[in-house]
């Protein structure tokens, strides 16, 4: 009887154990659902992080183009000016999508990206058309080819802030709109040569560069698209 009654308790004590171990073992599992939540929202504060500064970034460099358009009148640099401001403000809804934490609404606000870079490829087009009929003088070059490559900074600084936080997050998103920073970079380039054309002795160079912009803004809509498409 005694050695029945320790075999029990043995028996009961294994069990025990073993529900112990399997205690601790969904203990441990419920711990490891923790902090995949807690991983998923520091993805969205890294996402709104990087929107926020990318959009600091483009809104300081619009805002110093458009104090030195008023002294120039050139369509490359308005071109550039309501480009990269129309930039800036993607990275609302960008924001709103990480702060979801939502792939699905990540690749909606990509869209939407991409069909702000397309308007915007509309408007510079209609306005250099509009210039060729009826030119119209440029003025301060200097500050022209200043304001060009403060959007070209702006830009660079953008796409490089974007482009890594597509990276380390995953985002096809933030990583299409780094590519439209980049593409950016080069039509405010594109303002530095209008200004010099201009001091050459050619005015029409500066409506002819917006349709050029027009050019690269449409591809780089396509690549966006193409971008957001495949991670779907």
């Amino acid at each position: 009887m005694s050695e029945h009654h320790t075999h029990e308790d043995h028996d009961h004590e294994h069990h025990h154990d073993e529900h112990g171990h399997e205690h601790d073992h969904e203990h441990e599992a419920h711990g490891h659902t923790h902090g995949l939540l807690d991983e998923s929202i520091t993805r969205s504060r890294e996402g709104v992080t990087v929107v926020s500064w990318s959009l600091a970034v483009l809104i300081v460099a619009s805002a110093l183009q458009a104090y030195v358009f008023f002294s120039t009148n050139s369509l490359s640099l308005l071109a550039d000016l309501i480009h990269n401001f129309g930039d800036a403000l993607t990275a609302i809804p960008l924001g709103a999508a990480f702060l979801l934490r939502s792939r699905k609404a990540e690749r909606a606000s990509g869209y939407f990206v991409t069909a702000i870079i397309l308007l915007s490829a509309i408007l510079v087009g209609v306005e250099a058309l509009a210039r060729l009929l009826h030119p119209q003088p440029v003025t301060n070059l200097v500050g022209l080819t200043i304001a060009g490559l403060i959007g070209f900074a702006g830009n660079e600084i953008a796409a490089i802030i974007r482009l890594r936080g597509g990276r380390h997050l995953g985002s096809p998103a933030l990583t299409a709109d780094g590519m439209h920073a980049r593409a950016d970079g080069l039509v405010s380039l594109s303002v530095i040569a209008s200004a010099a054309f201009v001091a050459w002795g050619f005015p029409i160079a500066d409506p002819l560069i917006g349709l050029g912009m027009t050019l690269v803004i449409l591809r780089t809509s396509w690549q966006s698209f193409n971008a957001i498409r495949a991670s779907s």
